[in-house]
């Protein structure tokens, strides 16, 4: 009898023994499972709702962390073009405050490097940009380059001015009449400093059918600014890099230009033809010219008509380590991506074409066109 007593009772504890080893859980109490089943699966459901809310939070945390990380590169931009442009405000405020005797031609040098910073940083980063942050910055850029032409041409007239103030001094007494045509020269001189004012760097000028070659690998200046300006049926052969290049007024000229390490403003140039390289290139009032690009950003053209765009065309000895140093050594095709800034509608602009494939050039090697002795 104790023998059964004592199997019995191991029976009847095998039940609470297997649930605990098999579940690995603590025995459920047995009290509330007649009043609180009902209250045991309304916790349930909110512990589900809980658990949704939770991951719906965090996935709209990643999303808003992933939002701002793509947007860190913009805001990067827009912070750092900011600066860029109290830079380049201060100094043409500068510029407006200097004497035409002192340091005024001081003050327009360091005002325009100050927006040729400006125009290299929206250079660098127009690739990375959306094109309203884009054309925004280059449309302020643009503004502070007529901010600084203004201020050239405002600074010039107080030297004629002050010609004015010594010439009628000498009008009161009536018997001196050699003092009347004294002011008559400066007016033909004002345009030649504004030119230089407006367009910084060493280059070519008021030249008429001459071929104008440049070694900037060899030059004092080399990675400097440079300028072509008042060309007349010329051939420029450009070898090497510059920090940026200004083109104005070219009439019937052919230019080779090996890098640009930023960007390329070109104004005012009609039946003429351009092979470069460059981050940025920016067109203004083209007509009937062919461009010939390896660029970065889309070009930009803006008050032009009948220009045309191809692949770039240019050799010579060293020009991958030029493009290399430079960062163009890639092809990115934008060349044929062109934004006509004063065409919005969604069809084709008319200003612009491709080169059609039987009209373009062949690969133009420059290598044997060496550097002549000219005045620059």
């Amino acid at each position: 009898m104790r023998q059964q007593s004592v199997t019995d009772k191991v029976k009847l504890e095998e039940p609470n023994i297997s649930h605990c080893a098999g579940g690995g859980m603590e025995p459920e109490p047995q009290q509330p499972k007649a009043t609180g089943g009902g209250g045991h699966r309304k916790h349930l459901v909110m512990l589900e709702r809980l658990s949704k809310r939770s991951s719906s939070s965090s996935s709209a945390a990643a999303g808003a962390s992933s939002d701002s990380t793509s947007a860190s590169p913009v805001e990067a931009f827009l912070t750092r073009f900011a600066a860029a442009k109290l830079a380049a405000e201060s100094a043409l405020s500068a510029c407006r405050a200097s004497s035409p005797e002192g340091d005024a031609a001081a003050s327009l040098a360091a005002a325009a490097a100050a927006i040729d910073d400006l125009d290299r940083l929206v250079a660098e980063s127009s690739h990375a940009l959306p094109p309203y942050e884009l054309r925004s910055a280059l449309a302020t850029a643009a503004d502070l380059r007529a901010a600084h032409r203004a201020a050239a041409s405002e600074i010039r007239p107080k030297k004629s001015f002050s010609f004015r103030n010594k010439s009628r001094a000498p009008k009161n007494p009536p018997q001196d009449p050699a003092t009347v045509p004294q002011p008559q020269p400066p007016p033909p001189e004002q345009p030649k400093p504004s030119i230089d004012a407006i367009l910084p760097g060493f280059g070519f000028r008021g030249r008429n059918g001459a071929t104008l070659v440049k070694d900037l690998r060899v030059s004092n200046d080399k990675d400097g600014d440079f300028t072509l300006a008042d060309l007349v049926s010329c051939e420029v052969y450009l070898k090497g890099t510059c920090r940026a290049l200004y083109v104005h007024k070219l009439r019937d000229c052919r230019v080779f230009v090996g890098a640009v390490l930023g960007s390329v403003l070109i104004e005012d140039v009609e039946g003429c033809t351009f092979v470069m390289a460059a981050h940025q290139i920016r067109i203004h009032e083209a007509k009937a010219t062919d461009f010939y690009l390896r660029v970065r950003s889309r070009p930009i053209i803006e008050d032009c008509s009948g220009v045309r765009f191809a692949p770039h065309a240019l050799e010579y000895d060293g020009i991958d380590e030029d493009l290399k140093e430079s960062g163009l050594e890639e092809e990115t095709g934008n060349w044929a991506n062109v934004d006509d800034f004063k065409w919005l509608r969604a069809v084709q602009s008319p200003n612009w074409c491709l080169v059609p494939e039987e009209e373009r050039l062949q690969i133009v090697d420059i290598s044997e066109v060496h550097e002549q002795e000219d005045d620059s």
